[in-house]
């Protein structure tokens, strides 16, 4: 009997995904329920299982475009199990495993079956090779031309005019395509402010070591920024707000999405109710997205929603840049690179370590008012950190002004 599997239905508005790789090869016993394929659609990739145990047949290609219901494989559930077939899950085609001189070190290389066979045979340092395929993938030619070329550098070529088309994958679509409806459909504008970053630098230093061995997790500064900008939202509610047709849509909590380079472009996960976490929950919810980010592992849930967001361009060294709003939300914080630089203090020039800060805001829905007061409240509360723990002046907050 031979079952067939389909593209399954992945969200509302998705019509069509990319077969990004096989986990098995084609004609290879595969066990129920065992990771066969990854799909990759224009907001997150994610794995395909087999439904039951059986050889498998390929119908579709790796980098093929396949519709919603379209039949990526089928299983023939009649075949007869090879004698001593694993129960687990098996790795995609790889390279022999590889030692090197040196350290002895064991690498896992992915590669078309002859790619593998001349790296084994000619003992190519799989480092020194520069896949051509897809998500990394070794074929013959990259090997040949390691060979070809002994001593050089990796990917330079003297003199070379190549060209190199390459299919862009669903996610750089969407991403195209949503930023410039940002550009198009929205009254954009940016104000900026700058932050002195040295309190929150001193409140690091003197407890990281206690936070880490307390928590878990490292303290970084998304968990300050993230927290300022929650309380800035609750002051300043139509920066939390979004248009839908002839009505403002405003928000009493504050979904804060973190803009992450993933390998396949840049995403924005979302951190739920952040107005509501403590520091360590902030600072875990980020290194876990981070990390299914960097994996590949998002799902689409994870990556719906949103009502502001944050990106941080200084992890690259920007100094200072004009984020585009995420769309449909109305604003997004871009934080920069720490720089020390001298100003002004009662009339002394002191060193401080200085941060860019850049809102991007639609100015259909957040005046000029709004959009420096949050800025200047993101700052007051940055600045002074014992701040966060009301979201205002200790004084303030005792005498209820």
């Amino acid at each position: 009997m031979s079952l067939e599997i389909k593209v399954p239905t992945v969200g509302e508005s998705i019509s069509e995904v990319t077969l990004v790789k096989w986990n098995k090869s084609d004609g290879a016993w595969v066990e129920r329920d065992e990771v066969i394929c990854e799909l990759e659609s224009e907001k997150a990739t994610f794995e395909v299982n087999a439904e039951q145990a059986g050889a498998i047949k390929y119908i579709a290609a790796e980098g093929d475009t396949l519709a919603i219901g379209d039949l990526i494989c089928s299983i023939d559930t009649a075949a007869e199990r090879p004698a001593g077939a694993p129960e687990k899950k098996e790795e995609p085609v790889a390279a022999p495993v590889v030692k090197e001189e040196k350290t002895n070190k064991v690498e896992d290389v992915k590669a078309t079956p002859v790619a593998a066979a001349i790296m084994a045979d000619k003992k190519v340092d799989a480092k020194k090779v520069v896949p051509s395929g897809s998500n990394g993938k070794i074929f013959k030619q990259d090997v040949l031309d390691v060979l070809a070329n002994p001593g050089k550098k990796p990917g330079i070529e003297l003199f070379s005019r190549n060209e190199r088309p390459e299919k862009m994958s669903n996610l750089r679509k969407t991403v195209s395509r949503r930023l410039v409806e940002a550009k198009n459909t929205t009254a954009m504008l940016t104000t900026f402010n700058e932050v002195d970053m040295g309190p929150i630098m001193e409140i690091r230093k003197k407890y990281k070591d206690k936070f880490k061995e307390q928590h878990g997790v490292n303290l970084g500064f998304m968990s300050f920024f993230t927290k300022a900008c929650c309380y800035a939202l609750q002051k300043f509610s139509a920066v939390n707000a979004y248009i839908d047709g002839d009505q403002i849509i405003y928000h009493d909590y504050c979904d804060v999405s973190i803009a992450v380079s993933a390998p396949k472009g840049l995403v924005v996960p979302v951190i739920r109710n952040a107005e509501s976490l403590g520091m360590a929950e902030i600072e875990a919810a980020v290194v876990d997205l981070a990390t299914k980010a960097k994996n590949n592992k998002l799902t689409l849930e994870e990556m719906s929603g949103g009502t502001f967001t944050i990106t941080n361009g200084g992890i690259f060294g920007s100094m200072m840049s004009t984020p585009i709003i995420n769309i449909p939300q109305s604003a997004i914080l871009g934080m920069h690179n720490i720089v020390d630089r001298p100003m002004a203090v009662n009339g002394q020039v002191v060193i401080k370590p200085m941060m860019y800060l850049a809102l991007s805001y639609d100015h259909r829905i957040i005046d000029g008012r709004e959009s420096v007061g949050f800025l200047v409240t993101v700052k007051q509360l940055l600045e002074n950190p014992s701040l966060l723990l009301f979201g205002k002046d200790p004084v303030d907050a005792l005498l209820e002004l």
